[in-house]
């Protein structure tokens, strides 16, 4: 149902002309004035019933019904100075919509057929309501207008058209909706997701002064480290061939591993399979102290000084074998290393593990202990830090006017991923949907990100469409948001630019906890499944006078209800290089 290609824009000209004038294909109004309410028709044929009286038939130029008017011999009408091709002028009468279910994402296609200059003009439904399609949120209409419309189009002169949702295509043979049953976290609030959630929604922040003398001399003494020795929380035999990062990965994944039902010690004691459960875990560098100590040590007291297992410590994938010992688990056990999106990318990895049928359950996040001197040194030298007091308050101001650098920080955050049909199976709790993700890279510099935002608009527009969702879906945004100044800016751009102007709500993490580099993923998402589940969105700590560049709706000052007009979030993480990953998380009733 479109403007009719027979309709060319050729000026209407009105005129009168006495009714044996008129013939077929004639633009014909019965008097000036529905000319001048651009209400035309067109003249399908003419029968002369008698002397006096001649019948017109008559029928919208852009399509609908036939109607007769009866006019006399003298009568004067209006004609528009064009002829049009009444053959080509469909007769089609507009369905009624009364006993018909509407659901979300169904369109109404209406169009003003007596006008031949009309554009047909779509409706979408979102939540109960149809707005119109890139129309302002006041264009919103009930189901009771959209029925009264189908009702009385065919007299009004319209054509009303319902398109039902289309049904998604059959998925790839194996794929499952995965969901979230379990979460854990270590982070500078604290140990456990109770801490965790307790410091966002009090607005409190986690970042300290470094007291450590291996950091005296720095330009920048401050970071968001966990409060407690996690070495001191775990069997001391485990603890010490665990370096700090895998020590916060295990403690995290124990609890998320309890927070979805499952029994202590692991897959046996669970009853599980272990091969079809999975690890996937990001990192940037794990515990970069690992390698610098046994650097020192070697120049300190030569080779012998070196411990043995400097080089199992060292490496990137600690943590992540060291969750799958701990609990037994031989599916897999893989390391995503994508700089800051790490975390966000091994969530994502696990999702698809799942969706395909490789491993039933799997336990994704991030971990990271990067609070060394030669890194805070080398952040330092960037000029990425960010100084200040936090005694004074977050020295970590995302989004803010006087935002000038990242705080580092450590810590962990665990996930349990399964497919639907397992979860459901054992009735276990379940938190959320993992409805899909997005990557994209921004090929620009080896540091800084593309001031465009393409490349995180990539992301996003990926995740919601892997998710099966909408744009319209997206009822809140977890940011990156570190406090850099072009950081800051590129991400909102690009939010602005996919999200078409909509007042969706923003919340930023790094102002309570830092950066928490390889991590921040992980954490995050815990807090974005958590903002779901208890439909509450935390503040936005450090942001106490928001840049007006930024132009989004930053939640501040206190926790905001989670609006109900969608059901995707989408949590963010973007990293040097140009490493973008966006997840997609839906609330499930």
């Amino acid at each position: 149902m479109t403007h009719s290609t027979e309709t060319p824009e050729v000026p209407i000209r009105p005129y009168e002309v006495t009714a044996p004038e008129v013939v077929p294909g004639d633009l014909f109004a019965l008097t000036p004035g529905e000319a001048a309410r651009h209400r035309w028709h067109v003249v399908i044929h003419t029968l002369p019933e008698s002397p006096e009286v001649i019948r017109v038939t008559l029928r919208p130029p852009l399509g609908g019904v036939d109607h007769e008017v009866v006019l006399r011999r003298e009568q004067r009408v209006t004609v528009g100075g064009r002829r049009l091709d009444e053959a080509a002028i469909p007769l089609v009468s507009s369905p009624p919509l009364d006993g018909v279910e509407f659901r979300d994402g169904d369109r109404l296609h209406t169009l003003r057929a007596v006008d031949p200059h009309a554009r047909e003009v779509t409706y979408v439904r979102r939540w109960g309501a149809w707005q119109r399609d890139g129309g302002p949120a006041e264009s919103r209409v009930s189901d009771d207008d959209v029925r009264r419309w189908a009702a009385g189009a065919d007299r009004a002169g319209d054509l009303v058209r319902h398109e039902p949702r289309p049904v998604r295509a059959a998925e790839a043979a194996g794929a499952r909706r995965v969901v979230v049953t379990g979460l854990g976290a270590v982070t500078p609030l604290g140990v456990g997701t109770g801490e965790l959630w307790d410091g966002l929604l009090e607005g409190r922040h986690g970042i300290r002064e470094l007291a450590g003398e291996e950091f005296d001399g720095l330009p920048v003494r401050i970071a968001g480290t966990v409060p407690v020795d996690p070495a001191g929380l775990l069997p001391r035999p485990a603890a010490r061939r665990m370096n700090r990062a895998a020590q916060f990965a295990v403690l995290a994944a124990r609890e998320a591993w309890a927070d979805a039902g499952y029994a202590d010690g692991g897959t046996r004691e669970s009853g599980l399979d272990p091969e079809r459960v999975g690890v996937s875990l990001g990192a940037i560098l794990g515990d970069a102290s690992v390698l610098v100590g046994g650097d020192r040590r070697l120049r300190d007291r030569g080779p012998r000084g070196v411990p043995p297992l400097t080089t199992p410590m060292t490496v990137p994938s600690q943590a992540a074998s060291q969750v799958s010992l701990d609990l037994h688990i031989t599916g897999e056990a893989r390391t995503v290393t994508s700089a800051c999106a790490s975390g966000t990318e091994a969530i994502g990895q696990a999702v698809d593990r799942i969706r395909f049928g490789r491993v039933d359950v799997a336990l994704a996040g991030g971990a990271e202990a990067v609070v060394t001197p030669a890194i805070m040194a080398s952040f330092a030298a960037m000029r990425a830090l960010a100084g200040g007091d936090p005694a004074a308050g977050s020295p970590s101001h995302p989004f803010a006017r006087d935002r000038d650098g990242f705080v580092n920080g450590e810590g962990a955050g665990v996930l349990v991923l399964e497919s639907e049909e397992h979860a459901r199976a054992r009735g276990a709790r379940v938190y959320c949907e993992a409805a899909g993700w997005g990557l994209s890279a921004d090929a620009h510099h080896v540091a800084a990100p593309d001031p465009t935002g393409d490349g995180i608009a990539l992301a996003l527009r990926r995740a919601v469409r892997d998710a099966g969702g909408l744009l319209d879906d997206v009822v809140h945004v977890n940011a990156h948001a570190t406090a850099t100044v072009d950081g800051d800016l590129a991400e909102a751009r690009a939010l602005r630019t996919v999200l078409g102007g909509r007042e969706v709500p923003v919340t930023a993490l790094k102002g309570h906890l830092g950066h928490l580099q390889g991590a921040a993923g992980g954490v995050e998402a815990v807090a974005a499944v958590l903002t779901l589940h208890h439909g509450v969105m935390p503040p936005t700590v450090g942001c106490a006078e928001l840049d007006d560049a930024i132009g989004l709706d930053v939640v501040r000052g206190a926790p905001r209800a989670l609006p109900d007009t969608g059901d995707l979030l989408l949590s963010n993480s973007f990293g040097f290089g140009g490493h973008n990953a966006v997840l997609a998380l839906r609330r499930v009733a």
